[in-house]
């Protein structure tokens, strides 16, 4: 009977570290006026290849953070199961699903509705190697990503900087996402492949042949941080 080792990983949405005032825009004497306020009302999920369309993923189905300044959605990335070799493999994370039957790559889409153009910054941190849940180590697996990009409706002007490639070092913090003063406004796509075909082979997860693979699930954790401070 053929062995497999079942590759996940399990991303956990942090909340925003700073909670947004209301920030109404200045008062006006005409009285043909309008005035603009914070909005904490969640974002819901749009495509990560056409940002104007709404999707529902297949999962995570948790809801993303509160207020303003939030990461609406992230994905998880699943490796599936596999054959156990002797070999050094490189597997690649499945497309993300959406109820509808579509695909599209793997992303975060993250929102600023705060409307004082401050800025933010997005991160990420791996918690630990992969493990059973018996806390058996997957040693000297790595996780990374190439051909990361970004996609809004917002113009070009207004979009923040982003990291295209990276390979995680456990329990390391890395910022993936930088709006500096005056960008990242709206919702922004930071999506791994530009479309379905790069996305594919986006999310990477290299094995050494010499590691021990049991026929046991193996998860690790990716918590994504957004906070107020370009």
């Amino acid at each position: 009977m053929k062995k497999y080792a079942v590759f996940l990983v399990n991303v956990v949405i942090l909340s925003s570290l700073l909670e947004c005032p209301t920030i109404l825009a200045e008062d006006l004497d005409s009285a043909d006026a309008v005035s603009f306020e914070a909005d904490s009302d969640p974002t819901l999920p749009v495509d990560p290849i056409d940002p104007t369309i709404p999707v529902e993923p297949v999962e995570p189905t948790q809801p993303g953070t509160a207020g303003p300044l939030s990461i609406d959605f992230a994905s998880h990335f699943q490796f599936g199961a596999q054959k156990i070799v002797t070999t050094t493999k490189t597997y690649y994370a499945l497309l993300q699903k959406f109820k509808d039957g579509s695909e599209g790559p793997n992303y975060v889409q993250v929102t600023d509705k705060r409307g004082v153009q401050e800025g933010w910054t997005l991160s990420v941190t791996q918690g630990g190697q992969f493990k059973t849940q018996e806390n058996e180590t997957l040693n000297g697996a790595t996780l990374s990503f190439v051909n990361a990009a970004m996609a809004s409706t917002m113009a070009d002007a207004y979009q923040p900087t982003a990291v295209t490639e990276y390979i995680f070092i456990p329990n390391q913090e890395k910022i993936v996402m930088n709006a500096s003063v005056g960008r990242g406004m709206g919702t922004w796509i930071y999506k791994f492949g530009k479309d379905n075909t790069e996305g594919q082979t986006a999310i990477r997860l290299s094995v050494p042949g010499q590691s021990v693979k049991l026929a046991k699930k193996y998860l690790t954790t990716l918590t994504w941080s957004i906070k107020a401070v370009p």
